[in-house]
């Protein structure tokens, strides 16, 4: 029982010195894949519904084109931030941001987000619900950015 409790113990101060890290990185990399597949037409395949939020949320003065435009280098602004540590406390605020308007086309297109209002998402649906793992992981990267941190130990 005693190398069971030093390999756990092991594991979890491993995961307290670099589990905000490695948070901090991979949402980083999802905004950045993300973000990038926008800058070409057709690879990414939330660009339909999410221009054509982005459309309504700007009462139409903002073009298709130019909404996936903005969002796609929003969307990088954020994992670079995110990936780099620089601006972190902005970077957040962006994410955040552009996480309530993520969850905008429940409200405004839930036939397209839902095939049983509210109770089952279609595919487009699952990928807007799924994003309230990044808002929480932006909280915890958030709970970090004045130099908190993981502890392994209770105190």
């Amino acid at each position: 029982m005693k190398s069971f409790d030093r390999v756990d113990q092991f594991l979890t101060q491993w995961m307290a010195r670099n589990g905000i890290l490695l948070l901090r990185l991979s949402v980083g990399i999802v905004f950045l894949w993300f973000g990038a597949l926008k800058f070409f037409p057709g690879l990414s395949p939330a660009e339909g519904l999410a221009s054509k939020t982005i459309v309504t949320l700007s009462l139409g003065l903002l073009s298709a084109k130019t909404a996936v435009l903005i969002l796609a280098v929003w969307e990088c602004l954020i994992g670079i931030g995110l990936i780099s540590g620089i601006f972190l406390r902005g970077t957040l605020f962006l994410l955040w941001m552009q996480m309530l308007g993520t969850i905008t086309p429940l409200f405004l297109f839930p036939n397209e987000c839902f095939t049983v209002i509210p109770i089952a998402p279609t595919l487009e649906g699952q990928y807007i619900i799924k994003n309230i793992v990044l808002i929480s992981a932006g909280i915890v990267i958030g709970a970090t950015v004045r130099g908190g941190r993981l502890s392994a130990e209770p105190t």
